[in-house]
């Protein structure tokens, strides 16, 4: 029996690409790759071979908006933690998410390409990470967090492991440090483009860069092959950024039915996090979140839900995003459930799964339980379709965990 060929039996898959589960089916995995999917009986001499009796057979979740060097929710303190402490604690943090089931993440503000190394060459078990370094924000813009009383040079973060972003002003400066970022392995580039809750001096109204300023990043994106995405609160931001090109619009909570036709049209998507609201509303000034930021969490808080039904009967695509910092990182698959109100649960699932791949650019690869495809799964006790709490408990209902073919959760019977 060979530990990297693993033959799943009578499995219920459910990956989003159907409405519905498929039951009975078999799933060969050979090394780090899914070789072959079946409703016909597969054979392997030399595979583990186990049976599924049922359970759900999913790919591995994929969260596209989370900050793994947030270990704090004050963002400007863990801005001047010191690099190891920040790399330990994030080892930590991208633990927890692999543990939950979550296989690939998107890291929108802060992750180097040290840490994506460190996951390959499996000096952290974590998940695959997919990052656009540090995103880009305007002075006084969300990620400059210098407050009102301090004027230090903001070259100071663009080195810091612990700060979400660097600040920098004008063409010529974005133009630049777009380049630096790409140059330094990001996949793609964010930037801020409207005011933000965790930041001192920047409203949620407040725009962020001019309109030249915004064309300028999307080219440079472009030029290199990708995208950008845009942290968005409001609906003049939402539909100025889109407008001017951005594919990835984050949050989206004060959306309109017209801005997000327009997001449809555009071929953009959205990534809402509405359970990062709820956790800070709840948690955040007990964790340390200033109380100008706490002050700000409803003005965007209640939307987020009418905004998931706004962008649903738009048809926008929707990825699964969480954004949360430092100790809630724990509530990570509490999106599914919040997300279950208002939204038909394969929707839920979808966000996660097929559609994710997408944002991740791994369409194909992560998010599907395919031939060729990642053998990136989790086992599921139950019917997520029924009950999107599943997903949810610390991986409490994942009897089986598994990255690249290897199983980091194993409660199995062979």
């Amino acid at each position: 029996m060979s530990a990297d060929l693993v033959l799943f039996r009578n499995a219920r898959v459910l990956d989003g690409t159907h409405d519905t589960a498929l039951d009975g089916y078999d799933v060969l995995v050979e090394g780090g790759t899914i070789r072959e999917v079946s409703d016909k009986p597969l054979t392997s001499a030399s595979a583990r071979v186990v049976d599924l009796a049922g359970r759900t057979l999913m790919p591995g979740l994929i969260d596209c908006h989370v900050h793994v060097i947030a270990t704090i929710p004050d963002l400007g303190a863990n801005a001047e933690l010191p690099d190891s402490l920040v790399a330990l604690r994030t080892a930590k943090i991208m633990r927890g998410m692999l543990m939950r089931g979550f296989t690939t993440v998107r890291d929108l503000g802060g992750a180097d390409h040290g840490l994506v190394m460190a996951v390959r060459e499996g000096l952290i078990d974590g998940p695959r990470l997919v990052i656009c370094g540090k995103a880009l924000s305007q002075t006084g813009g969300h990620t400059d967090y210098r407050g009102r009383y301090h004027s230090r040079d903001v070259s100071h973060y663009g080195t810091k492991l612990g700060a979400m972003g660097r600040v920098c002003d004008g063409v010529d400066a974005v133009r630049r440090v777009a380049r630096e970022e790409i140059k330094a392995g990001a996949d793609f580039i964010k930037i801020m483009a409207n005011g933000g809750v965790s930041s001192p001096t920047d409203p949620i109204a407040f725009l962020g860069y001019s309109v030249d300023e915004l064309r300028a990043i999307v080219e440079e994106a472009t030029n290199a092959q990708t995208y950008v995405a845009a942290h968005l609160y409001t609906d003049a931001a939402i539909r100025r950024a889109v407008e001017c090109g951005v594919i990835s619009v984050e949050h989206g909570n004060l959306v309109t039915p017209e801005t997000a036709r327009l997001i449809r049209d555009k071929g953009a998507y959205v990534v809402p996090t509405n359970v990062t609201f709820d956790a800070l509303a709840k948690e955040g000034a007990s964790l340390g979140l200033p109380p100008a930021s706490v002050a700000k969490i409803e003005d965007v808080r209640e939307a987020g839900l009418a905004a998931l039904e706004t962008l649903h009967a738009a048809g926008v695509m929707m990825a699964y995003g969480t954004d949360l910092l430092g100790e809630m990182h724990r509530h990570q698959s509490e999106e599914f459930v919040i997300r279950g109100r208002c939204l038909p649960a394969i929707e839920v699932i979808r966000s996660a799964t097929v559609n994710a791949a997408k944002v991740v650019r791994l369409e194909g690869k992560a998010g599907v339980v395919a031939p060729g495809a990642f053998a990136d799964l989790i086992v599921v006790d139950g019917d997520p379709l029924a009950d999107l709490s599943l997903l949810t408990g610390q991986g409490r209902h994942m009897p089986a965990i598994m990255i690249d073919g290897r199983f980091v959760k194993d409660e199995l019977a062979a």
